[in-house]
């Protein structure tokens, strides 16, 4: 059984290795060491909330989350920008845990709203997103800019 708990720094060598599959998902090269440092500095440095889904020493997915603010209704919220769960260990809730963990993590802290973007073609994570009552936004585009 999983058990949704904030990452502590027993998990910082499996949520490495789910954080490298996370990168290889989206096209990435395989790079446990660099995976591994990325996520460690988050979670050492503050930066970042990670929640994981446990089952015992093993863990089966985790949901990232950065803190932000909204300057027009000046308020704190949240970005969630990685979520993933194992291929393995897909289709049994444990993604749905994860995010209602954000959820209740941005209620309890005094987070305002959870913002997330996804691929145009991720439609099982887009199911999640809507069952789980977030919207599509109809209003704004979302632009990026490569710095070199």
């Amino acid at each position: 059984m999983n058990k949704i708990v904030k990452a502590e720094n027993k998990h910082l060598n499996e949520l490495g290795r789910l954080f490298n599959l996370y990168r290889i998902f989206y096209e990435e090269d395989d790079d446990l060491e660099k995976a591994s440092k990325y996520i460690s500095a988050r979670f050492n440095d503050g930066d970042s909330m990670i929640f994981v889904a446990e089952n015992g020493d093993e863990l089966s997915g985790f949901v990232q989350l950065y803190p932000s603010y909204c300057s027009v209704s000046a308020v704190p919220i949240l970005i969630l920008y990685d979520l993933f769960v194992d291929q393995s260990k897909r289709s049994k809730g444990i993604g749905r845990s994860l995010m209602n963990a954000a959820r209740d993590f941005a209620r309890e802290n005094g987070y305002k709203r959870l913002e997330l973007s996804t691929a145009k073609d991720n439609y099982i994570g887009q199911s999640l997103y809507e069952s789980l009552g977030y919207e599509v936004d109809q209003e704004f585009l979302h632009y990026s800019l490569e710095i070199d």
